[in-house]
């Protein structure tokens, strides 16, 4: 928003007056402010150097020997307890600053408590504390003033670029709803027609010059041209509709007259047309509240007013609680509450129309998004168990009902609508159908690198989402273990949804793939280790055409490659492996009829 929505009611009439009148470059010169006082200005240079020759003080910095550049200072009490801030608007192509103290001692400023020095990169139209009237998040603003009777603060303002058209201050917070006459204490302005004044349109102020010893009373308008006496007007009060500087000259006996002046400024009452009731579906979608603006203005400027939105009327008046202009409804029928306000006075404002919205909606689909199924011949249901009539049907499958019979795995989505006139509300539901069977064990290889290092691979009859586990270790997805200690283990495969599980037990033992039997004290004999971690191991060698060659258990030193004592020739031999198990039985170790090769 730009500086004409600020300032065109103050420039328009009193751009000569109010430039001089309400700036003050010298803190010791500081304007007072109190309720209803309007500020407008702009500044040109500064006079003393306030801060005595300082480079800093809180954000503000210096820039070409002062803090100060061109600067205006104000000064204001609070006169009641309650949430305080202000807006300082300006054009969007300026860059102005500002830090507000606690004190009413210009010889000792402190640190302000408040303080902005951003460069306005960002282009915004207002800086100050609270929150930016137009509803942005604006990075120029420090947090809300908490403040109880009696506090001063002094307010510098400084325009840092030398390229300034005048700036405005309006003050915020719940303490104007809460106290619109009392805020700001005014009897820090010691003026007989009291401070100036800033109204609504259609609304009549009073000027009261009342005093005891008054012969006459001459009254004087200056509305941009100089002071004009206003014919007819010579009561110690003075009604009036009008925009201006106003005088009273009161005659006294002993010729010790008064003149007093003050400001009266108007701002615009808004008025806000009818809108139009909204339709939205229930589903999380925003209706965009800033379309709706267009219709509550009717036509009035954007930049002089501003709408929003409210949940009840006693928040629409109070201008509290606004609502998001991205607004979720969640309500079958919500009344919202408009408000227009005037920018340049946010007490100017009408609450008085509303507008509906109904909301349409959707059903609330409950059913499994995940359906496992174990068996030969897999079939399943899947969907909403309990139909709307007042809604339609529809399966990424082609099916119309809520509830459908699949035989095949993969994703089904189902998509719901509600029709109200011409708008269709959708939800939408996917199921994830899964078919299991059993895992079945189809063989399982040990393959040996050394006598030291193993591979164990299990193969499945069919592929599925299996996890496998060799005894209690933590299972995996994939079905190879490496360097499997010797002895017995059980390999087990699960179905990941548990559709059942297959075991079988194998045994690892260690052995060199060949030996060289030539007397050189090197590799000259072949034995298997880790038969110690069996129960009864029995090693049985055969050749290729299944002759017993020669038997091993766990206390054999080894085999030699010999035959009733005779050197057998260079081949490949092959060995079993029998043994003890756990239930006590004499078995055979499965998956283990392995060879191993002579050399000579």
């Amino acid at each position: 928003m730009g500086k004409y929505g600020i300032t065109i009611l103050f420039l328009n009439l009193f751009c000569a007056l109010v430039s001089y009148s309400q700036v003050a470059p010298d803190c010791i010169n500081a304007i007072p402010i109190c309720n209803n006082t309007p500020i407008n200005a702009g500044t040109n240079g500064f006079g003393v150097d306030d801060f005595n020759g300082a480079s800093i003080s809180g954000c503000i910095t210096q820039a070409t020997g002062t803090i100060e550049t061109n600067s205006a200072w104000y000064r204001f009490r609070s006169g009641e307890t309650g949430q305080l801030g202000f807006n300082i608007g300006f054009d969007s192509n300026e860059d102005w600053d500002f830090a507000l103290y606690k004190t009413d001692d210009c010889s000792a400023l402190g640190e302000p408590v408040r303080c902005n020095y951003f460069d306005n990169s960002d282009d915004s139209s207002y800086i100050g504390v609270g929150e930016d009237p137009t509803g942005i998040d604006n990075i120029q603003y420090d947090d809300w003033l908490n403040v109880t009777p009696g506090e001063d603060y002094l307010l510098l303002i400084n325009n840092y670029s030398n390229n300034n058209s005048g700036f405005s201050i309006q003050f915020s917070g719940n303490i104007f709803i809460a106290y619109p006459n009392s805020a700001l204490d005014c009897n820090i302005i010691d003026n007989l027609l009291g401070p100036p004044i800033i109204a609504c349109e259609n609304q009549t102020v009073v000027l009261d010059a009342t005093t005891v010893d008054a012969l006459d009373y001459e009254w004087y308008l200056d509305a941009g041209t100089g002071y004009q006496r206003i014919p007819g007007e010579s009561d110690p009060e003075l009604s009036i509709a009008v925009s201006g500087m106003y005088r009273v000259l009161v005659v006294r006996p002993l010729g010790n007259n008064l003149i007093s002046e003050t400001q009266v400024a108007y701002a615009p009452s808004p008025e806000t047309f009818e809108l139009e009731d909204e339709t939205a579906c229930l589903d999380g979608t925003a209706i965009d509240f800033n379309a709706k603006d267009v219709e509550a203005l009717g036509g009035q400027s954007s930049i002089e007013f501003r709408v929003s939105y409210h949940e009840s009327f006693e928040d629409a008046f109070d201008g509290a609680n606004a609502l998001s202009k991205e607004f979720i409804p969640t309500e079958v029928l919500q009344t919202i509450y408009v408000r227009t306000t005037s920018i340049e006075n946010s007490m100017c404002f009408d609450a008085s129309e509303t507008f509906e919205i109904n909301g349409i909606e959707l059903p609330d689909l409950n059913f499994d998004t995940n359906v496992f199924v174990c068996g030969d011949a897999p079939i399943a249901t899947i969907g909403q168990e309990n139909p709307d009539s007042n809604f339609t049907y529809e399966w990424s499958s082609g099916q119309t009902s809520s509830l459908i019979t699949v035989a095949e795995a993969g994703i089904y989505t189902l998509s719901v609508t509600n029709t109200q006139g011409l708008i269709q509300c959708v939800t939408i539901r996917s199921v994830t159908v899964v078919f299991s069977s059993p895992p079945i064990i189809s063989d399982i290889t040990i393959e040996y690198e050394d006598d030291a290092s193993n591979i164990v691979r299990v193969f499945l009859e069919e592929d599925g989402d299996f996890e496998f586990q060799v005894d209690n270790d933590t299972p995996q997805n994939s079905g190879v273990f490496n360097n499997l200690f010797p002895g017995e283990h059980t390999i087990t495969v699960r179905d990941a949804n548990g559709c059942g599980l297959d075991t079988r037990d194998i045994v690892v033992v260690g052995f060199p793939k060949f030996f060289t039997p030539n007397g050189d004290n090197v590799n000259d004999t072949w034995k298997v280790d880790g038969l110690s971690a069996l129960d009864n191991p029995v090693i049985t060698i055969y050749d290729r055409f299944g002759k017993l060659l020669h038997q091993l258990n766990e206390n054999s030193s080894g085999w030699n490659g010999a035959f009733n004592g005779l050197l057998l020739p260079e081949s490949d031999y092959w060995f079993k492996l029998s043994y003890t198990n756990s239930l006590g039985q004499k078995t055979n170790a499965s998956y283990i009829n392995n060879h191993f090769t002579l050399k000579r």
